[in-house]
């Protein structure tokens, strides 16, 4: 069944689990291991950073989403993370984001969800989609 498709690798969870764990301490080389070469990644329509959709592969995301949100803001942290096991090797997270913008000090606490796709044990696609009006508000000055 799981070889065709119908269920999901029961080590997904872990998986995903483990890169937001990476994230939180900061290790990105990590969180970049654990894709693969040819991710698709798409940020939330709305979101500035995606105007970089899709973003193909890590070292894009690195380029596109990582080294900005480090620029952007003071700090960045998921918090409330709660993983939900999906069918077709997907995983849902619904978390939220917190976060300081460097440029004024406005914090930021928005609702988001992340829907990650694996394969072979490597994420291959991320949509996430988030509250951008609060991302929007967050930067006026």
């Amino acid at each position: 069944m799981q070889q065709l498709g119908l269920l999901s690798n029961p080590e997904n969870l872990s998986i995903v689990d483990n890169i937001y764990k990476a994230f939180a301490a900061g290790d990105i080389p990590t969180v970049l291991a654990g894709m693969d070469e040819g991710i698709i990644w798409n940020e939330a329509e709305g979101n500035d950073y995606a105007d970089g959709n899709p973003y193909i592969g890590p070292d894009a995301v690195l380029k596109g989403v990582f080294t900005r949100l480090g620029e952007d803001y003071e700090y960045f942290k998921l918090v409330d993370i709660h993983l939900h096991e999906m069918s077709k090797d997907q995983v849902l997270a619904t978390l939220r984001y917190n976060g300081k913008l460097k440029k004024n000090g406005k914090l930021l606490d928005a609702q988001v969800a992340h829907l990650w796709t694996l394969k072979d044990k490597k994420l291959i696609g991320f949509q996430q989609y988030a509250d951008t009006r609060q991302l929007a508000e967050a930067n006026i000055d």
